[in-house]
């Protein structure tokens, strides 16, 4: 999937080194190893020395907040290039083509078609459509599971003609 350079800021010259690697496969075993073994009520305890104090010190990361952590190191640490998108941004048609991996026009026809119901919400900023980001993932996620629910139904249709 290719996103737009605009649509994030600027972090590192792309793919990441082997440095980069390394350090992200180390972090993610030490959240790992905290999610199984330094769990509290709150969440996750990860203890680390305060730059300015220089005392050990402790912080306590939801356990969504922790998988999510554990799942960008893993992606770095595979070698992947990852972009974040905030939710309430507001996506241009190009970007939001790259993010369903279809053409501009394509999305424009999804955007204009008055028979799609599921269809995605968007504003005109000028003669400008913009995309919120939550309203393109949710239409990417139950195009999905539309997609995934067809394949099923193919396949059992499938099966019973074998």
């Amino acid at each position: 999937m290719t996103i737009n350079a605009n649509l994030a800021r600027k972090f590192g010259d792309g793919l990441p080194t082997d440095t980069d690697r390394a350090a992200a496969d180390q972090l993610r075993r030490l959240l790992v190893t905290a999610m199984t073994e330094a769990r509290t009520e709150e969440g996750v305890a990860v203890s680390f020395v305060d730059p300015e104090t220089r005392r050990k010190a402790e912080i306590i990361l939801s356990p969504h907040l922790a998988q999510l952590f554990i799942e960008l190191l893993r992606h770095i640490s595979d070698g992947d290039a990852v972009t974040l998108i905030p939710v309430s941004k507001m996506l241009t048609t190009q970007q939001a083509a790259d993010i369903l991996n279809v053409s501009r026009p394509h999305l424009i026809k999804l955007l204009r078609s008055e028979d799609n119901p599921g269809g995605i919400p968007f504003e005109m900023i000028g003669r400008h459509r913009r995309i919120r980001a939550t309203d393109l993932f949710e239409f990417k996620r139950k195009r999905d599971e539309e997609r995934t629910r067809a394949l099923d139904e193919l396949m059992a249709a499938d099966a019973d003609l074998i």
